[in-house]
């Protein structure tokens, strides 16, 4: 009998992956595999009822890969370093998650020695390009198989389908397809389809239990997160995971993202974040007051980049290497404590408490006495400023205009 191809399937126990394991195994003959990358979106109990679906479907075996430490080395703290909100709001929560799960299955396909390797991404998504490309760049020996994709099937079909095969389970169709993760959550579905409207308060999976206001503090420690309220975190998943805890009641960090997609057409999608978002906020305040001008403009120059090659999967492209450098050197001074006040729905930065504050020097304060020049040094210093487009006011006056 001629051995069955071994196939490694991204499986994350809805619909499509249900329907891919069925097909893949009846339909293609393949030994499938199934595999589920963690990034900090299941809890475990959430991964046992994944791990009993990809047996029930008849999976030759299961694994969960636990990837959140790495994630948070790889890609969360220099999202942290770089401020990075793409379009100004959105902490690329979903779509820096996926490079990472994508590298883990096609690591664990080259481990068991499978022959492909495969994800149930539709055909009008980011997520099919980051995981090809990924794919391609690790594992070009392995082939990529996505049945969904390929076929354009309905979701009535993919039901149908299982239930022919003796697969019975409650995919009754949700009004929002949520995607939950350590670094923020996406929503999409009804309203995000429409430009006019928003999310109602319903559709958002943390709901508003606090009232009133709270003092926030976050400590960093060359720019990573270090305590929260005193408390020291030597995990930074789980300094992530408290400020989560705390902030998120407020229902802090919801919006919508509107941008562009990989494939070219506009994606908008809800989103709830509240440590992506009030980490954020707390390190980009501490940097203004330990970085220098223009370490502040030429980082924000970079970030904006890193941001984008992120979410458009090219995580694997060198340069992300150099401005990683980049970005982990402009922290060397970003240490201190960040107070916050939560209040449903917003919060205020108050302030900072840091050796390396800028503003703490000998040299003057600002609007009230300067100590290290002289008012003769500043009459010299604006008559020289303004030299160049004294000329050129000098030229066109003489030219008439």
């Amino acid at each position: 009998m001629e051995k069955k191809k071994k196939v490694v399937l991204a499986f994350s126990g809805g619909l499509d992956t249900s329907f891919c394991v069925k097909y893949l195994s009846e339909e293609m003959g393949y030994e499938v595999h199934t595999a589920i990358a963690n990034t900090g979106g299941f809890s475990a109990e959430e991964l046992q009822t994944i791990a009993a679906k990809a047996k029930a479907l008849g999976a030759a075996s299961h694994v969960a890969l636990d990837i959140e430490q790495e994630y948070y080395a790889k890609s969360i703290r220099y999202m942290v370093f770089g401020n990075v909100l793409r379009n100004g709001t959105y902490p690329i929560s979903v779509s820096s998650e996926r490079i990472f799960q994508a590298i883990a299955i096609i690591e664990y396909a080259k481990k068991i020695g499978a022959d492909y390797v495969a994800h149930g991404s539709t055909g009008a998504g980011n997520d099919q390009v980051r995981f090809d490309l990924t794919f391609q760049i690790l594992a070009p020996e392995i082939g990529i198989i996505t049945p969904t994709r390929d076929m354009t099937l309905t979701r009535e079909y993919e039901i149908e389908y299982l239930r022919r095969h003796g697969y019975e389970a409650d995919f009754k169709k949700m009004e929002y397809s949520i995607n939950k993760g350590l670094w923020g959550t996406s929503i999409g579905g009804k309203e995000t389809l429409h430009s006019e409207q928003t999310l109602p308060e319903s559709a958002y999976p943390s709901q508003i239990t606090a009232t009133g206001e709270e003092h926030l503090k976050i400590s960093f420690e060359c720019g990573e997160i270090s305590a929260v309220n005193g408390k020291p975190y030597t995990d930074k998943v789980e300094a992530i995971r408290a400020v989560e805890a705390i902030a998120s009641k407020y229902g802090i960090g919801r919006d919508m993202h509107i941008g562009d997609t990989i494939i070219g057409i506009k994606g908008r999608v809800g989103f709830e974040a509240a440590a992506p978002i009030v980490i954020i906020a707390a390190h980009k305040m501490l940097e203004k007051h330990t970085l220098t001008k223009w370490q502040l403009y030429w980082k924000d120059q970079v970030a904006t980049w890193y941001g984008m090659f992120l979410h458009e999967a090219q995580y694997l492209e060198p340069v992300m290497r150099d401005i990683e450098a980049m970005l982990l050197s402009s922290q060397r001074n970003v240490t201190g404590t960040v107070e916050l006040i939560l209040r449903p729905y917003c919060y205020t930065l108050v302030g900072v408490d840091s050796t390396y504050d800028l503003m703490k020097t000998d040299f003057g304060e600002y609007g009230e006495v300067n100590k290290a020049w002289t008012a003769d040094d500043v009459k010299g210093f604006t008559k020289i400023l303004g030299n160049q487009m004294k000329i050129y006011y000098n030229v066109q006056k003489r030219n008439g205009k």
